[in-house]
């Protein structure tokens, strides 16, 4: 994995220009995931045990984006989480994140495991030099729930009101459900 990693982001830039903060913003945007998922996680079970699916979803709607707002405002970086079957706008895939993903479903068909695929890149964005990172989201038995291939009529009509546009359904256990997406400015 790490070959993968350093190969991705030599390709992209000299590694020399940026070899003293390449470590630190890697560690520090995998923190990030971590405490997104360290927050959402707890709240969406504790939903989940109290009203059930239905409660989950207003939690899930709720919650997330003020969760990435917040961890936004703190850290400096865009904090977002996206799928190549997105269910709400602002998730859907640029190309970078496309492209990660579609790498990342490679690497699962070769027998990875979903929970070590992340990758760490510097890019050009509008000219500047800027951070990239994804971290994988592979669908657990509870995403089932919300994300399976049957979802009950109700649940999926309570989703839709929230989501017209859905199209993040039909997934199978281990299957990447999406990735954290996180980019910052390298000149921060």
């Amino acid at each position: 994995m790490k070959n993968y990693l350093l190969s991705g982001l030599i390709m992209t830039l000299p590694l020399s220009a940026y070899a003293n903060t390449v470590p630190e913003k890697q560690q520090e945007a995998r923190m990030l995931a971590k405490e997104f998922l360290g927050q959402l996680k707890p709240e969406l079970g504790k939903a989940m045990k109290t009203g059930g699916p239905i409660h989950a979803v207003d939690i899930c709607h709720e919650k997330a984006p003020e969760i990435a707002k917040n961890l936004s405002e703190k850290s400096g970086w865009n904090v977002n989480r996206v799928s190549l079957k997105p269910r709400a706008a602002t998730a859907k895939a640029d190309a970078w994140e496309t492209a990660t993903m579609n790498e990342f479903n490679q690497l699962l068909a070769e027998g990875k495991d979903p929970k070590t695929l992340e990758k760490f890149e510097i890019v050009k964005i509008d000219g500047q030099d800027t951070y990239r990172y994804m971290k994988a989201i592979p669908t657990g038995k509870v995403c089932l729930t919300c994300h399976g291939e049957t979802v009950p009529a109700v649940l999926e009509d309570k989703i839709k009101g929230f989501y017209p546009h859905d199209t993040a359904i039909g997934y199978k256990l281990g299957q990447l459900r999406g990735a954290f997406s996180f980019q910052q400015s390298v000149a921060k």
